[in-house]
């Protein structure tokens, strides 16, 4: 099994733990997923956690009633126009735009509307904390994060999953040596119009584009993944797989029901 640095998504703060204690947890949490399809002994695996460089927003309170700020407002849209939400959903004329586009979410894909509430105002917030200021703090430093765990694990294989894999794809951007035999997106909202790939720092035009020490780019999307839209990121990046898998993901957007797909593993696998 390579070494494996994972670099994960939307809501992994944990105020109650360090950075390395948290850190560690994911590593457990994602290595045991891993587990399930490769031997126990073989996990080499670091998470580049990167979540507390992105809490000073909160989706609490866009989980509520308020109406959200114009730039939130305009990715909430774009994401449902993405989802083929009808008209008044992705046109922004509800009084309750979050709460409103959660549960048509939760009624198309049979979900607790509740959760997926909370989902959606966090997916937003922390897509904004990071993509917000190209040369802001935290866009800086949570790169920066994923760039030291590289460089102190000098992994063969970077999965990144959902946000992650935006910060992934920035950080290994970086003019570093960093080569990388696989990089292993999954749940990746990295093709998404106006909400992320029209703010990539190391994305110019459609000219498409990879990290330049990474060998091999495989991507991963669930078939019913709403952040993974559009599930295909070939026609925006030079990936040199693009897979859609029905890995029982719903089950808001969690890494491990990807991990736990054979696909994935077997990605991995292949780099030996």
């Amino acid at each position: 099994m390579p070494r494996i640095v994972g670099v994960h998504g939307v809501g992994n703060y944990d105020p109650d733990l360090t950075a390395d204690q948290a850190a560690e947890d994911l590593a457990w949490i994602w290595s045991d997923a891993l587990r399930k399809r490769v031997p126990a002994d073989s996990v080499d695996l670091r998470v580049a956690y990167y979540a507390p460089h992105l809490r000073g927003e909160t989706g609490q309170s866009l989980a509520g009633d308020l109406p959200l700020p114009p730039e939130l407002a305009a990715a909430l849209q774009r994401w449902a126009e993405a989802l083929g939400a009808p008209a008044e959903v992705a046109q922004g004329y509800l009084t309750q735009p979050v709460q409103q586009f959660a549960e048509w979410v939760a009624a198309r894909f049979g979900l607790d509307a509740r959760l997926m509430r909370w989902f959606v105002a966090t997916f937003l917030t922390e897509v904004d904390a990071y993509l917000r200021d190209e040369d802001g703090a935290a866009r800086h430093a949570a790169r920066d994060t994923v760039i030291q765990a590289v460089a102190a694990h000098r992994p063969q294989v970077v999965v990144a999953h959902s946000l992650g894999s935006v910060v992934a794809y920035e950080a290994l951007h970086a003019p570093r040596d960093f080569p990388i035999d696989l990089f292993l997106t999954v749940g990746s909202p990295l093709a998404m119009p106006d909400v992320v790939l029209d703010r990539l720092a190391a994305h110019t035009g459609t000219v498409p584009r990879r990290p330049p020490g990474v060998r091999r780019w495989v991507n991963v999307a669930d078939v019913g993944d709403v952040v993974a839209v559009p599930s295909s990121l070939a026609g925006s990046f030079a990936v040199d797989a693009d897979l859609r898998e029905s890995v029982g993901l719903f089950d808001f957007h969690r890494v491990v029901k990807y991990l736990n797909s054979g696909v994935v593993a077997g990605a991995i696998a292949s780099v030996g």
